[in-house]
């Protein structure tokens, strides 16, 4: 975007950008007019009111115009609330943050008798660029004689997307629960995913593909506007697969989540918004699915200053595992650059950017050197060690 020169088209318009160019037109105008002011200078008492007054103001205007009221009137480059009110003129809103919501599976130490898990529980993670994350159970659950593990219903503590956190990661009871030997968030434990308030990309794109969507019946980019405002899905989250994959007026939307993996339960909610909520075409068969993923191990061996404390190094350990899990989309504590179906994973990249976040850091080795190349699949971490 900023490859666009809103500076260049007020001079194309023949407006002066520059005091330079506006005090030439003013000296122009004097000469046409055939004034009689002569002193010109610019340390002339009079043309420095002049330049005061006019000039000044001419080029605040200016400033105004090239660096903000013109940008912030096209959708591809309006920012903040420039970007709300042109999106209102295409009827959508920015969507709000949500929480969380999913379960949380509760080991018992044997499974004799009942246990009771109170509503109110809370579950966090290590910490993870220094902050804890915490679940809170929403009710209270009991098991029964017999059940060795349950399915626990959570919420997030609080609203945003980094909530959203891959398998494992939401481990630890604060407050232990006599007979109760772990709790692990599993890789499908997201009902609704955890949303920040919409930024400003995610709402344009919705904004650009509004324009496609005005049938609002069978084609992409009404399916992508309904699924987005329903689920809070990015449309550039959105894969479709034509073809006729069931015959005749079918396809099928592949869906993928900033952090973490959508549940088969989040998935059919959809499904039911879209096919039985009437809103899809007549005729059509459009099935969501979540995004397949295609697992893959990796190890590496990091490297460090000797004179490193051990305290240190662990630290520098945990915090490239998390880095290189967040690139896989297990968490979202960090700027990097994330797999995406249909892409090339670059692992010298990876490397690259490890480098820039972790000063400690002498050198990494991964145990593979070719990229990761996705189709319509998205690749996800089967394993992960990360070790001296």
């Amino acid at each position: 975007m900023s490859d666009i020169d809103y500076r260049k088209m007020l001079k194309e318009a023949g407006v002066p950008t520059s005091e330079a160019e506006m005090e030439k037109i003013w000296n122009d105008i004097n000469a046409e007019q055939e004034m009689l002011i002569q002193n010109d200078s610019k340390w002339s008492p009079f043309w420095r009111l002049v330049t005061a007054i006019v000039t000044k103001p001419c080029k605040w205007l200016v400033d105004l115009l090239a660096d903000t009221a013109l940008p912030n009137t096209f959708l591809k480059t309006a920012t903040g609330v420039w970007l709300d009110i042109f999106c209102w003129g295409l009827d959508l809103e920015r969507k709000e943050a949500t929480a969380a919501q999913g379960y949380i599976t509760f080991t018992r130490i044997n499974s004799v008798g009942s246990l009771t898990i109170p509503a109110g529980t809370i579950i966090e993670t290590p910490a993870i660029s220094g902050y804890v994350y915490r679940l809170v159970t929403s009710e209270e659950v009991i098991a029964k004689d017999g059940e060795l593990s349950i399915e626990v219903p959570v919420q997030a503590e609080n609203t945003g997307e980094a909530y959203n956190l891959g398998p494992g990661y939401y481990s630890i009871l604060p407050r232990p629960i006599p007979g109760i030997a772990s709790v692990r968030n599993e890789s499908d434990w997201l009902d609704v995913p955890g949303a920040d308030r919409e930024e400003d990309e995610p709402f344009r794109l919705r904004g650009q593909n509004q324009f496609s969507a005005v049938g609002q019946y069978h084609h992409d980019a009404a399916y992508t506007s309904d699924i987005a405002l329903f689920a809070g899905i990015r449309t550039d989250y959105i894969y479709f697969e034509h073809g006729a994959p069931r015959g005749p007026g079918s396809a099928n939307a592949y869906i993928m989540i900033d952090s973490g993996t959508p549940s088969q339960t989040f998935v059919d909610s959809i499904n039911d918004y879209i096919r039985n909520s009437g809103h899809h075409g007549h005729g059509d068969d459009m099935i969501c699915f979540p995004m397949p993923l295609k697992p893959f191990a990796l190890a590496a061996k990091i490297y460090t200053a000797a004179n490193i404390s051990e305290e240190n190094k662990e630290n520098l350990r945990q915090g490239v595992e998390d880095f290189i899990r967040c690139a896989f989309r297990e968490n979202s504590n960090y700027e990097v650059t994330k797999t995406f179906p249909f892409s090339r994973f670059s692992l010298s990249q990876l490397d690259r950017e490890l480098h820039d976040q972790f000063s400690e850091l002498l050198s990494i080795e991964f145990n593979r050197t070719d990229d990761i190349v996705s189709q319509m699949d998205l690749p996800e971490l089967s394993d992960l060690t990360v070790e001296f």
